[in-house]
């Protein structure tokens, strides 16, 4: 099998090739060349806001994967230079591509926000749903995969969640732990993400399919348990109510990572409808499993996790904990 990456040396992308090397494939990516690629790979430089795929004029694939969260005009792009070169274009979206806050039980039949293949850059949502539609213009909805994935964790990850909570919980000490403890929580590990994205592919599989896990696949109290697990830490894990962390003025999902409290927005986050994916084979692997190697990677970096310049930084700063666990202490 003959894969291109667009991207490959980030978070999904790189996820995604690691799988492909591992299964005996022959593997090309295009990016821009500011991280290595991954041993083994043919790497094409190019980039996709500056002169386009072009570089791609040449060459035939069986699979395209592609991550792209920008203008939508990049997809479009790369999907029409490699429509006739190409069997099947898989796009790694999002659930942001839904109405919000998309209702509890929301499956892929949900509205979707209103978005253009030809659009240039708006917002997450929209610049999602564009790349869906340009792909599925230019390689027909047979030949198109839409992976809607919820909130991904795992090693390589530089958006800044789950290793801001390896690292506050390495720290030790009393921590500030978002309630409540038995709150269920959906996510999907990066690496069965990568791995039924080309399974899916491989199988033909078209149209959307919404991947993270079932809902209460875990909850915020085995991740955080978990947590402490992997770090080897003395911290104490201090369970602190909605209320007590909204009279703080902390966020949830950007102040807090990962943890929203209950309400629409939590609904639309941890509680849709994943049948479509799971009846197609997507496995989620425990929780404690991508705690204990994202931390092994992240203790590999020294504690620095790579960070994406076109997302917020996570976490709250260490007198915003201490406020609310004074809080905590007067509830």
């Amino acid at each position: 099998m003959k894969l291109l990456m667009l991207g490959g040396t980030g978070f999904v992308g790189r996820a995604v090739v690691e799988d492909a090397l591992a299964r005996g494939w022959e593997v090309t990516v295009l990016n821009r060349g500011l991280r290595p690629a991954v041993g083994g790979v043919r790497e094409v430089r190019g980039d996709r806001e500056e002169g386009g795929p072009q570089v791609l004029q040449d060459g035939e694939w069986d699979l395209v994967v592609d991550t792209w969260s920008s203008a939508p005009t990049a997809v479009r792009d790369a999907a029409r230079l490699l429509a006739d070169r190409a069997g099947r274009y898989g796009y790694v979206s999002s659930r942001s591509v839904y109405d919000f806050p998309a209702a509890a039980a929301n499956d892929e039949t949900g509205p979707v926000v209103d978005a253009s293949p030809d659009d240039p850059a708006t917002d997450y949502a929209r610049d999602k749903r564009g790349g869906e539609l340009a792909v599925q213009r230019e390689f027909g909805e047979e030949r198109s995969l839409l992976v809607r994935a919820g909130l991904i964790l795992g090693p390589y990850e530089d958006v800044g969640r789950l290793p801001w909570w390896l690292n506050r919980i390495h720290r030790g000490g009393p921590v500030l732990a978002p309630g409540p403890r038995d709150l269920e929580l959906q996510f999907i590990d990066v690496r069965d993400l990568a791995a039924w994205t080309l399974d899916a592919l491989s199988a033909g599989l078209h149209g959307p399919f919404d991947a993270v896990s079932r809902p209460g696949h875990t909850t915020m109290g085995e991740l955080l348990d978990a947590c402490v697990a992997a770090t080897g830490s003395d911290a104490e894990l201090r369970w602190a109510p909605p209320e007590v962390i909204e009279k703080a003025g902390i966020e949830g999902w950007t102040g807090l990572p990962v943890w929203l409290p209950p309400g629409e927005d939590y609904d639309a986050m941890h509680r849709s409808d994943v049948s479509r994916a799971h009846d197609a084979g997507l496995r989620c692997r425990p929780v404690a499993d991508t705690v204990r190697d994202t931390w092994t990677w992240l203790a590999s970096l020294g504690g620095v996790a790579p960070q994406r310049a076109d997302r917020s930084r996570k976490g709250i700063s260490p007198e915003q904990e201490a406020t609310a666990l004074r809080a905590l202490g007067a509830a």
